[in-house]
């Protein structure tokens, strides 16, 4: 092997480990309801903290819109997640930074804004479950439930029927 300054040797064991790894990775994260849910990393442009002030709000728009963001030089709008699903609580925006999601399909972004962000987990696809006792307003939305233990259910929401929803126009 060159032994140049320039010439890049791979650690094997971190391949190895990487190798070892199997299904996609989710990006977990939490509603002000207090649910957990997450997105699939494939779907995700961006992952960001924003400033409320730099979410400008846009008058007539959509309740369910917090306003539209300025990401380098794109304009994106901002949802408030939890109220697109049917939650009732709303997103504190009284904070110094609100989490944004943004995700993408396709040439459409959106910013999905949620209370709190938590870690990226791999998640092998076929070990999805079918949701149980889910709530009509969010059905439409979940590719399925990842459980935790006895009693933690973490569903998968489906970026794509969020883009596409019908909710947006309304």
């Amino acid at each position: 092997m060159d032994e140049s300054p320039y010439s890049l040797t791979l650690d094997t064991e971190f391949t190895e480990d990487v190798e070892a790894l199997e299904g996609e990775s989710h990006l977990r994260f939490f509603l002000p309801s207090g649910d957990e849910f997450a997105l699939s990393a494939m779907g995700i442009r961006e992952i960001m903290q924003q400033e409320p002030g730099n979410i400008t709000p846009v008058p007539n728009a959509s309740p369910l819109l917090l306003g539209t963001i300025n990401l380098r030089g794109e304009i994106i709008w901002v949802a408030d997640l939890g109220q697109f699903l049917g939650y009732p609580n709303m997103l504190n925006t009284d904070r110094g930074e609100v989490p944004v999601i943004a995700v993408e399909e396709q040439d459409i972004v959106l910013g999905l804004a949620v209370k709190s962000l938590g870690a990226i987990h791999w998640l092998e696809v076929d070990k999805l479950q079918i949701p149980l006792n889910i709530p009509d307003h969010i059905a439409p939305y979940v590719q399925g439930e990842w459980v935790e233990g006895r009693n933690h259910h973490i569903r998968v929401l489906d970026h794509i029927a969020i883009l596409r929803s019908a909710r947006w126009v309304a």
